[in-house]
């Protein structure tokens, strides 16, 4: 979804997005039931743990080594010589849409979408790059995907910029 920003080969060689602090864990992408059974028949290590009312995440305590708050834990779903072993259909729409994210400044409020400004290669481009990817209908798409999945609505963060 953000193939006309963001080069393969830029998120391949970072893979920021698929590692998570203790402290971040409210990043973890979600998954619907249905996927989420799917991939712990293909994949019968992978642990979830329920979010919200119908969706799931990866639960990743057992990557954890420390107690430290900045340690990482990597997604279950990459592979360090192949990068993300997901299909395009088993991807969680968090992770096609990073570092974009369907957020809300308060309960009841309008959601909009916005930057996570941590993505290395997103934060060399021109932020009016990334607003006319957004106003060029990928906007539209999350806040559709947001309305009938609300679970993937993230709280307003500071670190965050408002694209639309």
């Amino acid at each position: 979804m953000l193939s006309k920003i963001l080069k393969k080969s830029d998120c391949a060689s970072c893979r920021f997005c698929c590692s998570f602090r203790r402290q971040s864990l409210w990043e973890t992408p979600l998954f619907d039931r249905e996927t989420k059974e799917r991939l712990e028949k293909k994949f019968p290590l992978a642990r979830f743990r329920p979010v919200g009312k119908d969706s799931f995440t990866v639960d990743l305590s057992a990557g954890y080594k420390t107690d430290e708050p900045d340690e990482e834990a990597a997604c279950p779903f990459l592979d360090s010589e192949k990068g993300c072993v997901l299909s395009a259909e088993e991807k969680p729409f968090d992770c096609k849409i990073w570092p974009l994210r369907a957020v809300r400044k308060s309960a009841g409020g309008k959601i909009f979408v916005a930057l996570t400004k941590t993505c290395p290669a997103v934060n060399r481009l021109p932020f009016s790059e990334v607003q006319e990817l957004v106003k060029s209908g990928l906007g539209g798409k999350i806040l559709s995907y947001a309305s009938s999945h609300p679970d993937i609505v993230k709280d307003w963060r500071e670190k965050f910029a408002e694209v639309e």
